[in-house]
């Protein structure tokens, strides 16, 4: 009798246990990627973020990644497609990205990792304290900062005379509106500015080769996916020329670049692991405030002054966050 309500209590939790291996779905997380950053520091610190939540891929979440590799052909398309593919989350990592994907869909979840402009007065959001719709992120300040970069630039090299910029032209959303603060800044510092539009990795060495010609003395490149991809390229690029450059985000710091001042774009992908885990626990996306930097690093590449020859002022080693050495 025993071994009877024994096999009939294991048929009646078989069910059950069924039940509940069947009802455990896997949650979509799109990324929709202006560059080729499939394996980037951004996506690898996004990744790390859900796991140390407790999102494990392939048990409790799938990742979608498209990437556009600075096709501007191909982002809208690549935005539509997520949504075809009926992801709950999108993650957008640059300004065409969040835009593609915001045309895409008004009910979706989109978290904006980093935009480089201001999303409220570009119409992205309705407000920083309230977004409205569908959208939410974090902000990089990118149009802001290029003069303080060029500014710490003179700084470390007193009377330079003429800097390159570097800036992706296939971008106009995102790249082009931080190159005019730094024009009108480098007035002021009686500093000529020679442009680099690039397109493509291809070219990078074309408009480093017309700032040599152009006897250009540093560089600065502005806050951009496609340049961030290319981040040890540029540097190579700038080392061989023996141009000191500041660059817009952390990792250049860490491939040999001489500067880096502004947000911590690695950990912005973080606490955008952040919000997707409110909203997959039922917040909406409309409602999580856009947050702006609370905090801008400087570091600098010791390292890369020695082989440049430069002496870094104590007065800029001073009000560095790190120092690589």
């Amino acid at each position: 009798m025993r071994r009877r309500n024994a096999l009939m209590g294991m048929a009646a939790a078989w069910p059950l246990a069924a039940r509940a291996q069947q009802a455990r779905r896997v949650v979509k997380i799109g990324i929709l990627a202006w560059g080729n950053q499939l394996r980037s520091p951004t996506i690898d610190a996004f990744r790390h973020e859900l796991s140390a939540l407790g999102y494990l891929e392939g048990r409790d979440i799938a990742i979608e990644f498209r990437t556009a590799a600075g096709d501007p052909a191909r982002i809208e398309e690549l935005a539509a497609e997520l949504v075809r593919a009926s992801v709950d989350v999108i993650v957008s990592d640059s300004t065409p990205a969040s835009f593609a994907a915001k045309k895409a869909t008004q009910t979706i979840p989109i978290v904006v990792a980093a935009i480089g402009i201001d999303p409220v007065a570009a119409g992205l959001v309705a407000s920083y304290a309230r977004p409205g719709g569908n959208i939410t992120g974090f902000t990089i300040f990118a149009p802001e900062l290029g003069p303080k970069r060029l500014e710490i630039l003179q700084e470390v090299l007193p009377g330079i005379k003429r800097v390159g910029i570097v800036w992706n032209s296939a971008n106009p959303l995102n790249s082009a509106p931080q190159v005019p603060p730094i024009v009108e800044a480098a007035r002021g510092f009686r500093i000529e500015i020679e442009m680099g539009p690039v397109q493509n990795r291809d070219e990078l060495a074309t408009v480093f080769k017309k700032f040599k010609a152009q006897q250009v003395s540093a560089v600065i490149t502005v806050a951009e996916a496609l340049l961030f991809q290319e981040r040890q390229h540029i540097v190579e690029l700038a080392m061989a020329g023996q141009l000191p450059g500041i660059y817009p985000d952390r990792p250049f710091a860490d491939v040999g670049g001489l500067l880096f001042y502004g947000t911590n774009v690695v950990d912005l992908f973080k606490r955008a692991a952040g919000y997707v885990d409110r909203i997959l626990k039922g917040a909406k996306a409309g409602d999580l405030p856009v947050e702006q930097p609370t905090r801008l690093e400087l570091v600098i590449n010791l390292k890369t002054a020695k082989t440049l020859g430069l002496t870094i002022p104590p007065s800029i080693l001073a009000r560095a966050d790190e120092v690589i050495e």
